[in-house]
């Protein structure tokens, strides 16, 4: 079985006299950085100045510095921009003014694991991965637990690479849920094809396409709603909470049967190439120079099949209904 490191198992003490450095303050880099400075970790962020996460930084409680001067302080440095602009603010701010021996971590692989940050020999990479986006990974800390977490190690310049990475997930909350071992391709890969194949992609997908084949057969699109999209969260906290076996043991025999007759007929096997073909493409690279070359370029086609996600009928639908759900109406992020 795999095993699964929790707070009782690791040196919490290996940060004590290291400065950490978050470098960005978007959804990951904020919730790690609040969970370290409230678990007593010296931490400093660093940010462009006068922007809106300097900001955002400076209502919180922070004294943002800028990125080179972080880095410069630093002895592990959080890369948390966004995978496109990592590899140049590495090139530009981090590797100038990183000290020898100083460990550079990340949350994801992609960079690394595709080739697009080098990272010199005297310095640690490092991974730890909450299972989580960034407003879990804080929300869960102030409850008193915390996301799991993937750790793994590139790069062992210092002996102790494993050692900080594991504190660092003490700091950020993680070891409370458990943390588990693994390694930058591993992440990286299976990461990018859930996101793909289960979580977004194919789960928007199948909700959509649900929703347009009972609205196009004539029923009212907001009950072709609840029953495609809304009811979603109510399955998937079943199976979060016990797997698939809860989700059959608290939904009717009929929505059982329902399941086990037509589950298959929707998920093919043609649907099961087309999984192999996308896993394929992001083991080979195939995805990641894709959306280097996009990324690149402006990002003309993922802004045009945004906008297009963006303007499709559910969303004016969901929108328009959701105003009406008085348990959202303190959450205006939701409601949008």
């Amino acid at each position: 079985m795999t095993t699964m490191y929790f707070e009782s198992d690791l040196n919490s003490s290996a940060l004590d006299e290291l400065c950490v450095a978050m470098i960005g303050y978007g959804s990951q880099g904020r919730g790690q950085a609040l969970n370290l400075r409230d678990s007593g970790v010296n931490i400093v962020v660093g940010l462009r100045e006068g922007g809106n996460s300097w900001n955002q930084a400076v209502s919180e409680g922070w004294s943002p510095l800028t990125m080179e001067e972080a880095v410069k302080q630093a002895d592990i440095i959080c890369l948390m921009c966004p995978d496109m602009a990592q590899p140049q603010v590495y090139k530009d701010i981090v590797a100038p003014h990183i000290k020898p021996g100083s460990t550079v971590l990340f949350s994801h692989g992609f960079n690394i694991h595709f080739g697009a940050i080098e990272v010199a020999a005297e310095n640690n990479v490092v991974m730890i991965a909450p299972k989580g986006p960034g407003g879990m990974v804080r929300r869960t800390y102030e409850d008193g637990s915390g996301v799991p977490a993937l750790v793994a190690v590139h790069q062992d310049a210092t002996g102790n690479a494993k050692e900080l990475a594991l504190a660092y997930g003490w700091g950020i909350g993680s070891a409370r849920a458990g943390i588990i071992e693994t390694t930058f391709p591993e992440e990286t890969e299976t990461d990018l094809f859930g996101e793909q194949a289960v979580l977004c992609g194919g789960l928007t997908e199948l909700i959509v396409a649900g929703w347009e084949t009972l609205v196009a057969a004539g029923y009212k699109p907001e009950v072709a709603y609840f029953e495609c999209l809304h009811e979603v969260k109510l399955i998937v906290d079943l199976i979060y909470e016990g797997g698939i076996a809860r989700m059959h043991e608290f939904i009717s025999d009929t929505a059982a049967y329902g399941d086990l007759v037509s589950g298959k007929r929707i998920v093919t096997d043609e649907t099961r190439k087309a999984m192999k073909e996308v896993l394929t493409e992001i083991q080979d690279g195939t995805f990641a120079k894709n959306w280097q070359a996009e990324s690149a370029a402006g990002a003309p086609n993922f802004k045009q099949m945004m906008q297009a996600d963006l303007d499709h009928p559910i969303e004016a639908c969901g929108k328009a209904l959701r105003k009406q759900f008085s348990w959202l109406k303190d959450n205006q992020e939701v409601q949008s």
